[in-house]
């Protein structure tokens, strides 16, 4: 093959690693669909009757799985999600991020777990309301969405955004574990109701919705080269 047949061939561009080659509008898509179950789980468990007293029900048979023997671990793992270990996982994510050269998802890491816990605390007093009472439980009414429950998610999401592409379906396993196990802790210590856990959680993927668009519509306009 001569030279001159080498530098005319056209260069490939590989795909970035992080796969945000697609369109952004599937994000912009999922972020519009969990703004209305957002909303429409407020709604339900605020508004509707039968369904205060499903909530507080369900969350009064968690507390009976409460004993000094899962107390003290489950307090533990809520107790990661204190705001100075919180801060800790967010720059280890964001360190990970940039030492694969991913500025980008540096940035989309730093700005989920910066807004989501914060929009948490922001709603929690502007959409407070009632919760019904089951045996000796009782949660404030300035309690959804969650703020554990947005926090966890939110590491969850990211840590599997930082993880390279290949390794994800192995990240996401022991991420959802993960949330899970925060969740069932905050409703066995009666920390929060279960429809306070769920808005956390619909609230984290909100804000990763929109980072992952936010990704790709970068990468649209700037492609990222090899």
């Amino acid at each position: 093959m001569s030279q001159q047949a080498v530098i005319d061939r056209p260069r490939r561009v590989a795909e970035p690693a992080d796969g945000f080659s697609g369109s952004p509008s599937r994000a912009l898509a999922l972020a519009g669909a969990l703004v209305l179950a957002l909303a429409g789980v407020w709604a339900v468990f605020s508004l509707v009757p039968w369904v205060h007293l499903r909530d507080a029900s369900t969350l009064y048979k968690f507390t009976t799985l409460d004993s000094t023997h899962v107390e003290s671990p489950l307090r533990f793992l809520l107790h990661l999600l204190d705001p100075s270990l919180f801060i800790l996982w967010g720059i280890a994510l964001v360190a990970i991020a940039l030492a694969g050269d991913r500025p980008r998802t540096a940035l989309a890491v730093a700005a989920v777990l910066a807004l989501a816990p914060l929009s948490a605390e922001l709603l929690k007093p502007l959409v407070a309301h009632h919760h019904d009472s089951v045996g000796y439980v009782t949660i404030n009414a300035a309690s959804w969405p969650s703020g554990h429950a947005t926090a966890a998610m939110a590491l969850a999401l990211c840590a599997v955004l930082v993880a390279p592409r290949r390794l994800r379906p192995f990240v996401a396993v022991p991420a959802a574990a993960y949330v899970l196990a925060v969740s069932v802790a905050l409703l066995v210590l009666a920390w929060h109701m279960p429809s306070d856990v769920l808005g956390g959680l619909l609230l984290a993927s909100l804000w990763m919705a929109l980072a992952v668009a936010a990704l790709r519509a970068s990468e649209r306009r700037a492609p990222a080269r090899d």
